[in-house]
C-alpha cells in the first residue's frame, strides 16, 4: 500500500500532474468561452430575453466572455504547469528554450482532450437552444453555420474563396497574444505583481476579439478551435466542421491550426529580438575584473 502512494505522488509531482492541469484548465477556458457565445447566438435570442438581431451588445458579450475564461483558465493551472492551455503558447516557450521539447506533444494533447470535452459538455447544455435556433431559422443541423460558431471559427465572407487573409489574421492575432504573454510574465521587464498576470492577460484576448475577431473568430489557439470542431463534426454538423466547408470557404480546418503555430513562433522572436535580449543585457552582472565606465 505504501508503495502505491508513492506512485500515486509520484505521478501527480511530474509530467501527469502537469498534464491534468492543462487538461483542466483549457476544459475551464472552452467551457466558459463557448458557452459565452452560446449566450449570444442561441440562449438569449431562444430564451425570450432578448429581441433584437445579433449585434455589437453580443459581440461584447463573446468578447468578455472569452477573456475571462482565460484568466479564470490560467488561475486553475497556473501553480502547476504554468497554464499554457493553448498549444502555440507551448511551442513558443519550446521555440525560447524555456520549456523542454519532451513535454510538448503530451501537452498539447492534453489540450484538445479537455477542449474537446469541455464542448461536449456545453453542447449537452445548450442543445435544446441550439435545437430551437436551428428550427426557426429552419435549418439542418450541417447547414447551420451560426450554431457551429458557437464552437469552433470560420472566416468572414469578406475573404471569399481566400485562405490567405485568414490565415494572416490568425498569425497577427496570435503573435500579439504570445509578444504581450511574454511581456507580462518577463520579470526582467515590468511584469504585474500580485498575481495579476493572468487578469491581464484575459485583457489581451479581449482586446484580440476587439480588434480582430471579426476578421476569422480569433482562434488564436490550435486546441480552442479543433477539439470544439471535431465534437462538432460527431454531432452532426457534418462539412462545415470538417474539413471546414462552406457557401463561401473550403478546407478551412487547417488555418486556425497553422497560423497560430507560425504567429507564437513570430510572437516569440519578436519579443525576444526587441525586448528580451535587450532587459537581458541591461540585467546581466558586471564580468570579473571588469570597472564600470561609471564608477568613480
Amino acid at each position: 500500500m505504501a508503495e502505491e502512494n508513492q506512485r500515486r505522488r509520484g505521478y501527480r509531482a511530474g509530467l501527469g500532474g502537469e498534464l491534468l492541469a492543462e487538461f483542466l484548465g483549457t476544459f475551464v477556458l472552452i467551457l466558459l468561452g463557448c458557452a459565452s457565445v452560446a449566450v449570444a447566438v442561441a440562449g438569449l435570442p431562444g430564451s425570450g430575453r432578448q429581441t433584437d438581431a445579433f449585434g455589437p451588445a453580443n459581440w461584447l458579450i463573446i468578447a468578455w466572455g472569452w477573456g475571462l475564461a482565460v484568466v479564470f483558465g490560467i488561475y486553475v493551472a497556473g501553480g502547476v504547469s504554468g497554464a499554457h492551455i493553448n498549444p502555440a503558447v507551448t511551442l513558443a516557450f519550446a521555440v525560447r528554450r524555456a520549456f523542454p521539447w519532451v513535454k510538448v506533444v503530451p501537452y498539447i494533447v492534453a489540450q484538445v482532450v479537455g477542449a474537446f470535452l469541455a464542448a461536449g459538455l456545453v453542447y449537452a447544455t445548450y442543445s435544446w437552444a441550439i435545437d430551437a435556433f436551428n428550427a426557426k431559422a429552419g435549418l439542418a443541423r450541417p447547414q447551420s453555420l451560426d450554431t457551429f460558431a458557437i464552437f469552433a471559427t470560420f472566416p468572414a465572407e469578406y475573404f471569399g474563396a481566400s485562405w490567405w487573409g485568414p490565415l494572416l489574421d490568425q498569425i497577427v492575432g496570435t503573435a500579439i497574444l504570445v509578444l504581450l504573454i511574454f511581456a507580462l510574465t518577463d520579470t526582467r521587464n515590468t511584469a504585474p505583481a500580485a498575481n495579476l498576470g493572468p487578469f491581464l492577460i484575459g485583457l489581451v484576448v479581449t482586446v484580440i476579439g476587439l480588434t480582430f475577431g471579426p476578421n476569422a473568430g480569433y482562434a488564436i489557439n490550435p486546441a480552442r478551435d479543433f477539439g470544439p470542431r471535431l465534437w462538432t463534426f460527431i454531432a452532426g454538423w457534418g462539412d462545415i466542421a470538417l474539413p471546414g466547408t462552406y457557401e463561401w470557404f473550403s478546407w478551412y480546418f487547417w488555418i486556425p491550426i497553422v497560423g497560430p503555430l507560425v504567429g507564437a513562433v513570430i510572437g516569440a522572436v519578436v519579443y525576444d529580438l526587441f525586448i528580451g535580449q535587450v532587459v537581458k543585457a541591461r540585467t546581466a552582472p558586471p564580468e570579473t575584473g571588469r570597472v564600470s565606465k561609471d564608477a568613480g
